[in-house]
This record gives structure tokens, sequence and C-alpha cells, in this order.
């Protein structure tokens, strides 16, 4: 934890090699009761999540929290979409540009913060191939680099 009060969950790396991240924004989740603790032990996963705008509420689908191991009777569906909490004119924003130009939310990390859990979401478009070997020679490039510096 560092001194913000915020947690590092999950980190999603293959979203930015997937799209391009032009905004983000950091929303809230609205979540059962053992769902936080499957996610404070890092029992879900969300590389197959994407977000939706349905009827003025922003919503995560795709996230798969495992149903709690102590949580008999009182747990949650595994796969249900989740409500994301964020002002009514940041959802509209981000609808428009959605329904105009192509673009898609995606969750980028999962955190908490001052105990709540956020989910920072990316608005992408999506990468061609050419962008993506352009990426890895990148990285290769600067991989090569930093070994070369390291070494001498």
């Amino acid at each position: 934890m560092d001194d913000n009060g915020i947690k590092q969950l999950a980190n999603n790396r293959k979203a930015r090699f997937l799209y391009t991240i032009e905004e983000t924004l950091e929303c809230g989740i609205e979540l059962k009761g053992t769902e936080v603790k499957s996610l404070r032990t890092g029992k879900f996963s969300f590389t197959d999540a994407y977000g939706k705008i349905e009827r003025g509420q922003f919503y995560l689908c795709g996230l798969h929290i495992s149903p709690y191991a102590f949580g008999n009777i009182y747990n949650h569906d595994p796969d249900r979409n989740r409500r994301l909490l964020a002002h009514k004119r940041e959802i509209e924003k981000l609808r428009r540009k959605v329904d105009e130009k192509g673009f898609t939310l995606v969750p980028l990390r999962f955190y908490l913060k001052h105990g709540r859990v956020k989910v920072e979401m990316g608005l992408g478009k999506g990468k061609k191939l050419h962008d993506k070997r352009d990426a890895i020679k990148q990285r290769d490039l600067r991989r090569d680099a930093d070994r070369d510096i390291r070494d001498r």
C-alpha cells in the first residue's frame, strides 16, 4: 500500500497492448457482500471484460469474480454485470465517443482506495496488427538498451 491509501489489486497489461488508450476514468463499482472479499484476495479475472452504457447506466461486463470460499449461501453470481459509479456527465461523454468514433471501454486496473474498490476504465481504440508489432519492436529495443547500460 502506498502513502495515498491505494493498494493495487490487478493491472490489465493486455489492454494497453491491444488498445491505444485515449482517456482514463476512475469509477466506483457496485458490489455484493462477498464480492469485495474475493476481490481483496485476488480471486477475479478481467481479461475479457468491457464496459457498456445502457439506459444511462454504466456497466462492467465479462468480469468474473470467483465465489468467496467461506460465503456459503450468501455467495454471488460470479459472471453478473456490475454497475460502475460515475457522474452523469462523464457517462454521457463516454457514450457519445463510443457511439460515434468506434472506441471501446476497457478496465485497466483494479485497486483499493481508502478501503473502497475502484476501477480505472480506459477509452481505447483497437490497434492494428502493424501497431502491435511496432510496440513489440520498441519494447525489445528498450530492453536491449537497458541491458547494455546495465552491463557496462
